[in-house]
C-alpha cells in the first residue's frame, strides 16, 4: 500500500512492549511506518533497537514545541511521510491491512477520514467508556483514537495548532476551515486496546475538559447534575426513565452502523453510570480550570481544549500555522 502511518508516541515509564512490537512487525510490510518517539533517552534507545529496523524511528522535531507532545510527533511524521495518504494512530490502536486499504481509497477524494474505534478486549472500565461512544454515535459521530489524512493538504496548510487538549478535534477543524472535505466513518470499525482501569480512571477529568471545546455539549453537562439533584427531591419517579432512555439511546448508537457486531450489548447498561461522570467532572474540570488555568496533560498544563472554526480560519488566512514548519525532509 502506498500509505504511510504515524505512531506518535511517548512512553517514559516501564511499560510492556511485546505486543506493541508484535503489531508493528506484522504492519511494517504493508505500510510506511514512522515512529516519532518522545520518549526519555532511555526509554527511546530500548525502543530504537527493538522498533528500529520495522520502519522510521524519531525523536519529534526540534521545530515544533506545542505543549501537546502528540501533535508535535504528528507535524514531525508529516515532515518525513513517504506517501501522500496518512494514518495517524494512538499507540492502542491496531488496524489490519485490509481497514488500511479502505482508508486508502477513501483519501483520495477526501481530506480527512475519522473511523469508529472499539474495544477489544472490553473488561468493565472499557464498556463503561464506550458507553460514550455509543451516545455519540447516537446523534452524531465519535472521536477515535485516529485519523487519516492527505499529507500534502495538511502541509499546505502548516499544520495545526498544538496548544490544545483535544487535538483530534483541533485538527478536523483545522481540515475544515481550510476547506476539505472530511469523512466520519462510524461503520468502520478500527480496534483499540483498552487502557489499565487506574489510567481509565486518571482520564476522566481531563477528557470531560475536551467539552469546553463544545459549549453546547458543554451547557447540558453542567445543568445536568443539578437537574437530576432536583428530580431527586421533586420528581423522584422520573430516574428510572431517564435511566432507561440513556440506554435506549446508547443501544440505538451501538446499532445505528452495525456496532452490535464488534460490540457487546453490555456496554450500553453503563450509559447512564457515564452521563453522571461526565456530569460531575465537567464540574470538577471547571473547579480545575479555574484554580490551576488549564488542565495537566504530560508535564504542561494545557488551557484551550481545541479553537472555534472562525477562530482557525482567521488564523489560516493569515498564515500563522506556517511560522514554525520546516520544510520537509
Amino acid at each position: 500500500m502506498n500509505i504511510s502511518y504515524i505512531l506518535p508516541i511517548k512512553w517514559d515509564g516501564d511499560q510492556p512492549v511485546d505486543e506493541l512490537t508484535h503489531y508493528l512487525t506484522y504492519l511494517s510490510p504493508h505500510v510506511d511506518l514512522i515512529i516519532v518517539d518522545g520518549s526519555l533517552p532511555a526509554n527511546f534507545e530500548r525502543h530504537r533497537g527493538l522498533w528500529g529496523q520495522l520502519g522510521n524511528h524519531l525523536t519529534p522535531d526540534a521545530h515544533f514545541r506545542f505543549l501537546n507532545g502528540k501533535v508535535n510527533g504528528v507535524l514531525t511524521g508529516l515532515l518525513v511521510a513517504a506517501h501522500p495518504h496518512v494514518v495517524i494512530a494512538d499507540d492502542d490502536v491496531r488496524y489490519e491491512p485490509a481497514q488500511l486499504r479502505n482508508i486508502d481509497n477513501l483519501l483520495t477524494s477526501h481530506q480527512l477520514v475519522s473511523p469508529q474505534n472499539y474495544f477489544h478486549p472490553c473488561p468493565w472500565h472499557a464498556k463503561w467508556d464506550t458507553s460514550r461512544s455509543l451516545l455519540n454515535v447516537a446523534f452524531a459521530h465519535d472521536y477515535p483514537g485516529t485519523l487519516a489524512v492527505q499529507r500534502d493538504f495538511i502541509r499546505a496548510l502548516g499544520g495545526y495548532d498544538g496548544d490544545v487538549l483535544f487535538e483530534n478535534l483541533e485538527l478536523i477543524r483545522t481540515v475544515k476551515a481550510g476547506g476539505g472535505k472530511v469523512l466520519h466513518r462510524p461503520d468502520l470499525f478500527v480496534r483499540r486496546l483498552p487502557p489499565s482501569a487506574r489510567h481509565f480512571w486518571s482520564q476522566r477529568i481531563r477528557q470531560a475538559y475536551d467539552d469546553y471545546a463544545q459549549p453546547a455539549r458543554l451547557a447540558f453537562f453542567i445543568v445536568l447534575v443539578p437537574l437530576l439533584v432536583a428530580i431527586a427531591i421533586y420528581a423522584r419517579w422520573l430516574i428510572p426513565v431517564l435511566v432507561i432512555m440513556a440506554v435506549v439511546i446508547a443501544e440505538i448508537g451501538r446499532r445505528k452502523y452495525g456496532g452490535h457486531r464488534v460490540i457487546a450489548v453490555s456496554c450500553s447498561f453503563f450509559a447512564p453510570a457515564w452521563l453522571m461522570e461526565r456530569g460531575i467532572c465537567t464540574w470538577l474540570a471547571l473547579f480545575t480550570k479555574l484554580t490551576m488555568g488549564g488542565v495537566r496533560y504530560s508535564r504542561a498544563t494545557i488551557r484551550k481544549a481545541a479553537n472555534p472554526i472562525g477562530a482557525i480560519r482567521r488564523k489560516l488566512q493569515t498564515n500563522q500555522y506556517h511560522r514554525a514548519v520546516p520544510e520537509p525532509r
